[in-house]
């Protein structure tokens, strides 16, 4: 079941036989008989050294001399004796040696402990090669300008604790590389610089030390993951980069998982959520079904951030020079190519065991694939996936990308010891912890991890002289400097790397001028023209108040979104006091409305794509028919697919039906709608959805936080919900019934629904004919609870995940 829901089929019959698999290290006479037609592109094992490999297992387990347990190879986690693991005690200790002592002879050491140690990954097997002599290291460029192509892993805050994210976040900033948010979200105190360092201390950020004035802790790089969590419009306007996550490599097809004991507080409130309520990101389909969709989501963050360059992070398998190529033409930045050895600190085995692929594999075929369509120059390609030295490094170049990530690595040179108990909130040395005091034991500053940086790059300029280069651009894509390492193991002697040694050319521009291009543009849209009205300009400089109503045509795509980015760059979330009154005529193309920040008030007289309200966070939309439309409102449908997607706050109100997944991932915005599709409010988290009319099936799946009230004038309801989580029952509360009788109210005065107006005029009638569907973290609630006690301050709050 499992596999099947990672790979996206409904159905038992499209998995058998369907081969959705790819093969590494099997030759072509096992391909042939047991798997013909299947992706198998290094070849490998024989059948008669498979025969003998299988063999020393079974003697293993079952020869007399084998002890009445049995061996435990460490395939999980790190033993002595067991399996190698790319990550281990010896490594992170001479690692931690090498950056504290800032010690040029320990990073040596460190550097002969990973040249010395068993093939573990595709690229051990291959060494470097040159025509040329070598030259001084002086003519190489300098080690602060191949810094700048680093990037760290997107490792969530909740994940990882605060001080090992922000410490990460300085040590990048200080470089000039980029660091990554993860899919968590931002605390707003870090995107200023510092200002009032005190000996390596910071009143602002009293929890780490070695600060130093003018460090700043924002993450360059900000995620957009399928959940949503922390995503706002100030979140994305305050961001150098933003990353779509349409896959982890280490564990594609599944969203982020955080256990409920890592949602502290502070987690919960940058991810509008609840304390201690596991948070679990949807599978990507969930709003990216197509390359359409994707296309159009890379089109919304360029609305909202004009000035971000937008990445997109695939997994390496076959196949992905296909996918890389849609993604260029839908008009992407750059590229993230993530191998299958990318870390995960909180992910169950059945996920991360035999899933994702090779970055060299994924890497090669992206790259030869791009420069074959003539799209190469059009994006930057970054790679990442258990980097650890300069020599990885080069072997990427070489293989054509022009940026490196480096994950568990990074965490390591900040102090991290791998006890490989991320999951469990019990890290010993508090980088992977939410626990105030093992968080208090934190070792790390951001010194650590610039120094490590600045060592992986001189070994890179010394393995540049080596091969008589002097800069990255001049090595990036040549595949003519590695040749196979001769390498005598009985495994690997079959293995073809004649793929990744292949080369199908070398793209037009330098590595450097691709990476410097300006961000790829939307083209002239309707939100700059509003922009420079000097009516909305003055409203929006001086928080007064402007009325405008304008044409719209469903060419028009993600129309407020660039307005709602220039609010919340200027105001953050919620301090815009002014309000921008947009009344538009006509039909909206997709993502209409989407990222509004409060005092945006937007109606539309006519109909909506898809996405309507997608990732809003305060602010108010109106949809409504044409007067006199020739057809009864309540029984049209009048928006698309996916509304609200994300939403953290502001309200909806649509007079006719909506399309699927309404309001799904919705986290704290209200909405009022008379008929909706499938898979209404799916995985919502919070705020509250009025239904004035019928829905489709699997209602609220993965719902773990908000409200629900559907009317159900036919008695077809209880069928169609998931009951998996939430508990159906009438709207017996007071405080409910006032809540849902208020959000018709507001409906009707808003729109004119005639649907609305009947239910209220026989108020009596109607109210026992909805139901109020309710999540576990809801039923202690007023609105859900009829003999709710009410709290001795006497106030009775909207309670909301």
């Amino acid at each position: 079941m499992k596999i099947l829901s990672k790979m996206g089929i409904s159905l038992l019959s499209s998995y058998c036989g369907a081969q959705i698999f790819e093969i590494y290290g099997l030759g072509k006479d096992i391909v042939d008989l047991a798997f013909c037609g299947s992706v198998s592109s290094i070849g490998g094992l024989t059948l008669d050294e498979l025969a003998r490999e299988t063999l020393s297992f079974w003697v293993k387990a079952f020869s007399e001399d084998t002890a009445k347990r049995l061996e435990n190879f460490g395939f999980i986690q790190f033993r002595p004796g067991g399996e190698y693991h790319g990550n281990n005690p010896e490594m992170s200790k001479l690692l931690h040696k090498a950056v504290r002592q800032k010690s040029e002879t320990a990073y040596l050491v460190y550097q002969q402990h990973l040249a010395n140690r068993p093939v573990n990954v595709l690229r051990d097997l291959i060494e470097f090669t040159s025509d040329r002599a070598p030259i001084p290291v002086g003519r190489v460029e300098p080690a602060l300008s191949i810094v700048k192509r680093f990037c760290t892993g997107g490792m969530s805050l909740g994940a990882i604790s605060r001080e090992t994210h922000e410490a990460i976040a300085i040590a990048m900033n200080r470089l000039g590389g980029k660091s990554n948010s993860g899919e968590g979200g931002e605390d707003p105190i870090r995107w200023s610089p510092l200002t009032d360092v005190v000996d390596g201390y910071s009143p602002t950020l009293p929890h780490l030390k070695g600060l130093q004035n003018g460090d700043t802790a924002t993450s360059a790089i900000k995620q957009v993951a399928s959940g949503r969590f922390g995503v706002t419009p100030t979140f994305l306007a305050n961001a150098d980069q933003l990353e779509i996550k349409i896959a982890q490599g280490a564990k594609p097809g599944e969203g982020g998982q955080l256990p409920g004991k890592k949602v502290s507080a502070y987690i919960a409130r940058l991810r509008n959520s609840k304390p201690g309520v596991p948070l679990i990101s949807p599978p990507p389909h969930h709003d990216i079904y197509s390359i359409e969709d994707l296309a159009q989501l890379i089109y919304d963050l360029h609305q909202v951030n004009p000035r971000a360059k937008v990445s997109v992070k695939l997994v390496a398998e076959a196949g992905i020079g296909t996918v890389a190529s849609g993604v260029a033409k839908g008009n992407a930045d750059i590229i993230q190519i993530s191998g299958h050895d990318g870390g995960t600190g909180a992910s169950p085995v059945s996920s991360i065991k035999h899933a994702g692929g090779p970055w060299e594999l994924g890497l090669t075929e992206s790259h030869q694939t791009l420069i074959s369509n003539g799209l190469r120059e059009r994006v930057i390609l970054r790679v990442d996936g258990g980097f650890k030295s300069g020599f990885d490094v080069l072997m990427a170049a070489a293989m054509g990308a022009d940026e490196y990530g480096f994950g568990s690595v990074a965490m390591i040179a900040t102090g991290c010891v791998m006890a490989r108990i991320c999951h469990t909130n019990n890290c010993p040395v508090g980088v992977a912890s939410q626990r105030e005091e093992l968080r208090a034991r934190f070792p790390g500053v951001p010194g650590d991890l610039v120094n490590y940086f600045l060592y992986v790059a001189e070994e890179v300029r010394g393995m540049l002289a080596q091969l008589g280069y002097e800069k990255l651009d001049d090595v990036i894509g040549h595949t003519e400097l590695l040749k196979p390492r001769d390498v005598s193991l009985m495994k690997t002697q079959h293995l073809d790397l004649s793929y990744i040694l292949s080369n199908v050319g070398l793209p037009k521009w330098s590595s450097t001028v691709i990476r410097n291009q300006e961000v790829h543009s939307n083209g002239p849209v309707l939100d700059d023209t509003l922009l420079s009205d000097p009516e909305v300009a003055n409203a929006i400089d001086n928080e007064t108040v402007v009325n405008k109503s304008v044409k719209i045509y469903n060419v028009d795509r993600a129309v407020c979104g660039r307005i709602a980015g220039t609010i919340a760059k200027k105001y953050g979330d919620t301090g815009f006091a002014g309000q921008v009154n947009l009344t538009f005529t006509g039909s909206a193309g997709q993502s209409f409305a989407c990222f509004l920040t409060p005092g945006m008030n937007i109606r539309l007289v006519g109909e909506a794509n898809d996405y309507v309200g997608k990732g809003m966070a305060g602010g108010e939309v109106v949809v409504t028919p044409e007067e006199n439309p020739g057809f009864a409102p309540e029984d049209a449908t009048i928006v698309g697919n996916t509304c609200l997607y994300g939403a953290t706050g502001g309200q909806l109100f649509v007079r006719g039906k909506a399309g699927e997944r309404f309001a799904v991932r919705n986290s704290l915005a209200e909405a009022v709608v008379e008929g909706a599709g499938d898979h209404s409010c799916e995985y919502m988290t919070g705020g509250c959805v009025v239904v004035l009319g019928k829905v489709g099936r699997n209602v609220a799946a993965g719902m773990t936080g908000g409200l629900a009230y559907i009317l159900d004038e036919d008695n077809t309801l209880i069928p169609k919900v998931n009951k998996e989580i939430v508990k159906i029952q009438r709207v017996v509360a007071p405080v409910g019934q006032m809540q849902l009788k208020n959000l018709i109210e507001a409906h009707v005065e808003k729109t004119g629904s005639s649907k609305g107006a009947e239910i209220l005029k026989e108020w009596d009638t109607y109210l026992p004919l909805f139901w109020q569907l309710v999540p576990p973290s809801e039923e202690d609630t007023p609105e859900a609870c009829a003999d709710y006690e009410e709290t001795t301050s006497g106030q009775i709050t909207l309670q909301s995940a």
